[in-house]
């Protein structure tokens, strides 16, 4: 309504909490015939009334639509607060195919290893990885001892710091979160946000933690760099050789 049907009504305004009131329904401010201090009270309260938490929806009841896909378990027909994916413990998420060409995939079945979905719902497998499975792995002999070579150097355990608390690997795109500062892999602890509902950390169960809070760990970025290329024994002295840099750096600077 206008502000002049309002302003017909004003003799029946008893208070000027009744006007105050009018005054925040009123669409054009800029004809209203109040005070600029009052139009600019009006003005802030339109523009935070419709996000504040008590007009917040609350969650979906009944069937999803027939498009909606739970972003948990990649299976139509409930909502993600509804899926039973964490309780199934022998069910196993599909995989998008995301990234990867169709010219270099093969259709498959919904069970082959390996198997990821496209957008169109078909399950795909890379070519491959086909060809990989196809063969199978040649096992060794029974019996037959292991030809090592003496050049072959022995391969050293992973530093715990280094490895991923999600997927216990190798991190790769080392990410920080600000609740707890502890680091990830990217799409790991991305993907660990997004699968809960509430975006709750993995270590601290710290909610509300948006995914696009999360900050680069580049210095862990270029060590797990360097672990693809050189035996992990070095890191100590490439670790040990970047704070006598840092110490150098800041004697020059005196």
């Amino acid at each position: 309504t206008s502000f002049v049907h309002i302003m017909k009504g004003l003799k029946s305004v008893k208070s000027l909490a009744q006007l105050t009131k009018l005054l925040f329904n009123t669409a054009n401010l800029v004809d209203a015939n109040a005070s600029e201090e009052d139009k600019i009270k009006a003005m802030l309260f339109q523009s935070y009334h419709e996000y504040n938490p008590i007009n917040y929806s609350n969650k979906a009841t009944g069937p999803p639509p027939a498009d909606y896909t739970c972003h948990r378990c990649g299976k139509p027909g409930h909502y993600i607060h509804n899926c039973t994916f964490q309780q199934d413990k022998e069910l196993t998420r599909v995989r998008t195919s995301k990234g990867i060409p169709l010219s270099f995939m093969v259709k498959t079945e919904p069970g082959t290893k390996g198997a990821m979905l496209t957008v169109t719902g078909e399950y795909v497998i890379p070519a491959i990885d086909a060809e990989a499975y196809a063969k199978g792995k040649k096992e060794h002999p029974p019996f037959v001892p292991n030809e090592q070579s003496s050049s072959e150097e022995e391969i050293d355990p992973i530093p715990d710091n280094l490895l991923c608390p999600i997927c216990t690997e190798l991190m790769i795109d080392a990410a920080v979160i600000p609740c707890c500062g502890n680091t990830y892999c990217d799409e790991c602890i991305r993907t660990a946000l997004l699968d809960s509902e509430d975006h709750v950390c993995f270590t601290c169960k710290q909610s509300d933690v948006s995914p696009d809070s999360l900050t680069a760990n580049n210095y862990l970025r270029q060590v797990n760099l360097r672990c693809t290329h050189y035996p992990y024994r070095y890191l100590l002295d490439f670790a040990v050789f970047n704070i006598i840099k840092c110490i150098c750096d800041d004697l020059c600077r005196l």
